[in-house]
């Protein structure tokens, strides 16, 4: 098979296609005006390579009939694609590649009540770290997984809704600013990772060790690697989630540490900026 046959989409996807085109077009015009860094912009574009390569190639053809790869392709929907891309902070760079007229309008409506409400739901803590976990074990269930394999509205439900809720949650996980301004504050950041990380590996270890086939839609389907029977397909797609999924969650763990660190060393935290308010009073 060559590299064009790869990249072309199993289930051509005009939507989608036009969704990846414009954010594109907003981040090379909003990069002449913002101008990123080289890392920064090296993320964003990592960040959307693996979007689009699981979601809009033949890797899609192979997630439909074996478990673990399906579980590699939500790894990479919720998990490492989100991570580069909100690793890159595009959202200045992307609000600059669009018409002045519309910067105006999003500005004044993010003024308004309703903005604010938006707002403020869409960088809920609480509501995005259980988004973030449900959106993942809601479609492991096997009743939902096979009704969601079989129905393409629903696969692309499912596929979206990892994407969406892991952009939401690393967002706030990777933000580097002291709260406020940020929604959760540095020690959130910490904890979060942990409890989000729980009820993940612990689906995935229990997946891995069932020893019966929790998902036969895929056999339905008809396995595309030759060979693989079921339980070896369930145990590689339960260490997935189980191993491969805890170590990213562990990197935003450490990725926040180092934020409270740097944040602590500037006296930017707002209980060194008490205790510094403190001392300068008392020297006075």
């Amino acid at each position: 098979m060559s590299l064009l046959d790869w990249l072309t989409p199993w289930e051509f996807s005009p939507v989608l296609l036009l969704t990846f085109l414009l954010v594109i077009a907003l981040y090379v015009r909003g990069r002449q005006v913002h101008r990123p860094n080289l890392l920064r912009q090296s993320f964003f574009w990592i960040g959307l390579i693996l979007l689009y390569l699981s979601l809009h190639t033949r890797l899609d053809y192979y997630a439909e009939r074996m478990f673990f790869i399906h579980r590699a392709q939500h790894l990479i929907l919720h998990h490492l694609g989100p991570l580069f891309l909100m690793g890159a902070y595009p959202g200045q760079t992307l609000r600059a590649g669009l018409p002045s007229s519309w910067r105006r309008a999003l500005a004044q409506w993010l003024r308004r009540p309703s903005g604010r409400r938006v707002q403020a739901i869409l960088t809920n803590p609480i509501l995005v770290a259980f988004l973030f976990v449900f959106l993942v074990l809601i479609w492991m269930l096997p009743t939902v997984q096979f009704y969601s394999m079989l129905d393409w509205r629903l696969y692309r439900l499912m596929n979206w809704s990892v994407v969406i809720s892991g952009i939401m949650y690393w967002n706030l996980i990777l933000d580097r600013r002291p709260s406020p301004p940020a929604r959760l504050s540095v020690g959130g950041r910490i904890l979060s990772p942990v409890i989000t990380m729980v009820p993940q590996m612990i689906v995935g270890a229990v997946i891995t060790f069932t020893e019966y086939d929790l998902y036969p839609i895929f056999d339905l389907c008809g396995r595309a690697i030759p060979g693989m029977d079921a339980l070896a397909d369930q145990v590689m797609g339960g260490l997935i989630m189980w191993v491969l999924a805890g170590l990213v969650e562990v990197f935003g763990l450490l990725y926040a540490l180092g934020t409270l660190m740097r944040l602590s060393a500037r006296h930017r935290l707002p209980e060194s900026r008490t205790r510094t308010s403190a001392m300068m009073a008392r020297a006075n």
